[in-house]
């Protein structure tokens, strides 16, 4: 019998699309433009990502570039703390810290702003996708390194066969909706 978190994480997974080949050949990219359209599956989404975290008082919720954006600054609303991006390169106007890592299909680079962290706080990390967890990673050095406290990891899609969880902090759960 499916659980109730089973049921909506199948019909999210159901709206998601999946665009072979993109951005090359050999990945299978996971479009979640689908949920952000279907006002229903935005409700369910957001509803979901933040539930592990309702009780946890948390200051921030960082989001990474881009698609972490989408739900994360949700997430922030609901969870009545900031919202913090991660960046790309060059993208951020004021004095900035960066990480480098490597991602499934070649390496870069993100940012955060200097002060966008205060020590002490209590910080989400949020993207849509896990894969090799190179991305989240780098957010969790950045944050780390500002004085945060990452207490907790937040995706709609894990690609748990990439073991993308096994790089991110061991005292910080990860949350994904969907485990492919």
């Amino acid at each position: 019998m499916l659980t109730h978190r089973q049921a909506i994480a199948d019909y999210l997974n159901s709206i998601i699309r999946t665009i072979p080949d993109f951005p090359k050949p050999g990945i299978q990219f996971k479009d979640i433009t689908p949920l952000l359209k279907n006002p229903e599956a935005l409700r369910l989404t957001t509803e979901m990502l933040i539930n592990p975290f309702t009780s946890q008082n948390i200051d921030v919720v960082v989001g990474l570039e881009s698609r972490g954006f989408l739900f994360g600054a949700n997430m922030a609303a609901q969870l009545h703390a900031g919202f913090v991006p991660v960046r790309k390169p060059n993208k951020l106007p004021s004095d900035k810290i960066f990480a480098e890592y490597q991602l499934e299909y070649g390496n870069d680079r993100v940012e955060m702003h200097a002060d966008a962290i205060k020590p002490g706080e209590k910080v989400i990390i949020h993207d849509d996708l896990i894969a090799t967890g190179g991305t989240a990673a780098a957010a969790t050095d950045l944050v780390e390194r500002l004085g945060g406290i990452v207490i907790g990891y937040s995706f709609i899609i894990e690609l748990g066969f990439l073991n993308g969880k096994e790089r991110l902090t061991k005292d910080a759960p990860v949350h994904a909706l969907i485990t492919l």
